[in-house]
């Protein structure tokens, strides 16, 4: 199970809006006509642009569910539209309704849990081929045998469980159910935005079914957000592994070059560098290398003075300081600095560490930890008359970096003056 720090209120900044949204629209009585218009033509064009961006990236799971939802969008419309035409709904409307209400809960669940594998092509034609037996079979059924279809799907199966507040068949509440607990357990296990979206999504279909006949547009408007938020969050997440490092959670290097096209015309670069971090792996191994580099990013993220942190690459982040002068940065790089170097990185043997967390507290508090500590050397320039462009401060902060190692590490260093910051080494234990 993940941390709570995992679970980031920006996994619902695309879902939760959008589902408010349609809720609040669709009880519009009367849209005008080109929401009107827009909402009766968004279903079939999120359904070909984002299938078409899905199928493009590799997202079987969001094309599969994105394919229930309109599939489930397009029958229920052509009963609506019948509806509003003639005043009363066709004849096959309650076997459509009812089959809807049945499949979509259970189709979207077992999509929406249903991970991705390596093999992409036998990964999309096994959906393909899921989707097309239960539905194949449901219409077979619903065509030979439409009376005893109907009677079992709106037969109270539990009198104990059966409650006057529902508007569905009965059976349709413990496949919503299903698929709510397998999406939330999902999202538990690995948070993510898209995780987030299937699941507010399944709260967004099971507000939109009962109302389908009694709201005039609750379909249309519900259909086409539950459908945007998936997209969106494909989206979200694709600019995610784009812009953010995953190890540290910081932006990333592309992130920086957009940034630094859009600096003005003052501001301060500084280069970060942790110190001897070659040693730490090839010491401790490369899991206490990533705890370095997340203790290092959680620091940097702290900075003040307005500045941003971001990984260069490898060991090396980069701090921005827009519209400041390096007389204004260098007490919030000193003090990141001391703040790195008096964190007390405890070091833990995996191998003996007991799988109960309680007992591994137990024995952490009768023997003290191995402990390591961890230093940074930082390079610092803004730009001026020698340094114009971003590439040649982050060059001449490269150069001051260099000139911080040379001299000993652990201080920080000016680009072009004789500076740097106060030096406390302590001994590492252990």
């Amino acid at each position: 199970m993940p941390r709570f720090t995992a679970y980031r209120p920006s996994h619902l900044l695309t879902s939760l809006p959008l589902l408010l949204a349609g809720v609040l629209v669709a009880r519009v009585d009367q849209l005008s006509e080109f929401f009107l218009s827009l909402f009766n033509v968004l279903p079939t064009l999120l359904m070909l642009l984002g299938g078409a961006f899905c199928a493009a990236y590799g997202r079987q799971r969001e094309l599969a569910v994105l394919a229930t939802i309109y599939l489930a969008y397009f029958l229920l419309d052509i009963q609506v539209d019948h509806f509003r035409e003639q005043g009363r709904v066709r004849a096959d409307a309650a076997l459509v309704f009812h089959l809807s209400c049945l499949l979509l809960p259970l189709l979207y669940g077992l999509f929406g849990a249903w991970r991705e594998r390596s093999h992409l092509l036998q990964d999309l034609l096994a959906r393909a081929a899921v989707l097309l037996a239960i539905t194949g079979t449901a219409w077979a059924l619903a065509r030979r045998f439409p009376e005893a279809v109907q009677a079992w799907l709106v037969h109270i199966h539990w009198p104990l469980w059966h409650g006057q507040w529902m508007n569905l068949i009965q059976l349709a509440y413990p496949l919503f159910l299903i698929a709510g607990v397998l999406l939330a357990v999902q999202y538990l296990r690995q948070p993510r935005p898209l995780h987030m979206a299937l699941l507010l999504g399944l709260f967004g279909l099971l507000w939109m079914l009962p109302n389908t006949f009694i709201l005039p547009n609750a379909l249309q408007v519900m259909s086409s957000l539950v459908m945007l938020m998936l997209v969106a969050a494909v989206v979200h997440e694709a600019y995610q592994m784009a812009f953010r490092d995953e190890l540290t959670g910081l932006p990333g290097r592309r992130a920086l070059n957009d940034r630094l096209e859009r600096l003005g015309r003052n501001y301060v670069l500084a280069m970060t560098d942790v110190d001897h971090f070659k040693k730490f792996n090839d010491t401790h191994g490369h899991d206490v290398g990533d705890q370095v580099l997340r203790l290092v990013a959680s620091q940097l993220r702290k900075v003040g003075g307005g500045g941003r942190a971001y990984r260069y690459g490898g060991e090396e982040f980069t701090l921005v300081f827009p519209g400041k002068s390096i007389e204004d940065c260098l007490p919030y790089l000193e003090a990141v600095r001391q703040a790195i170097e008096a964190y007390q990185l405890q070091l833990r043997d995996k191998q003996s560490r007991p799988k109960d967390d309680q007992r591994g507290r137990n024995r952490r508090a009768g023997q003290a930890a191995q402990s390591v500590s961890v230093t940074i050397s930082i390079g610092v320039a803004e730009r001026d008359v020698e340094q114009r462009t971003p590439a040649e401060v982050i060059k001449a902060a490269d150069q001051a970096l260099y000139a911080a190692k040379s001299a000993g590490r652990n201080r920080v260093s000016v680009h072009g003056q004789r500076r740097r910051g106060a030096v406390r080494v302590k001994p590492q234990t252990g």
